[in-house]
């Protein structure tokens, strides 16, 4: 890491040390391609369902059960009062998994929407954290090519 941003060792080992204790950086962890591991489908999935307590921890208990869901949270927009990221090896898998949710909701979730991405065709700009660092901006409002404004 010291390497690429063009710093020491040891002010790199300050940087994340300062990104972990600020509550920046969560974990630390790769971003694999998608589409190599076998997953062909990324589906951001919108959701209305009635809103309570119980089927708030009905939705947790779910999605943290299903190792295929990347992100899931409550949302607004669009008629829809939350959202599913998830990947799929095919689009069986996919059907499947919408099946699953329909079922575990017990009649809760009114109606959905999916966007389906192939994870084979064209990708303009492929997911990594990496460009956030591009939004972190130097003391005169420009923005900053390396991170050394964390440091």
């Amino acid at each position: 890491m010291a390497k690429i941003l063009g710093v020491s060792q040891a002010t790199a080992t300050r940087m994340r040390y300062k990104l972990v204790r600020d509550g920046l950086v969560q974990q630390f962890t790769v971003v694999p391609d998608l589409a190599k591991m076998g997953f062909e489908i990324l589906a951001i999935s919108s959701f209305q369902s009635r809103d309570s307590q119980e089927i708030a921890e009905r939705a947790i208990r779910s999605t943290m059960a299903k190792p295929n869901v990347l992100f899931a949270a409550r949302a607004e927009g669009m008629g829809k009062s939350a959202v599913v990221i998830s990947v799929h090896r095919s689009y069986t898998d996919y059907s499947n998994f919408l099946g699953e949710i329909r079922a575990e909701g017990g009649g809760i979730v009114e109606s959905y929407d999916s966007l389906l991405v192939s994870l084979k065709g064209l990708i303009v700009k492929p997911f990594s954290p990496r460009y956030l660092a591009k939004l972190v901006e130097t003391p005169n409002d420009q923005p900053s090519d390396k991170c050394e404004c964390l440091i």
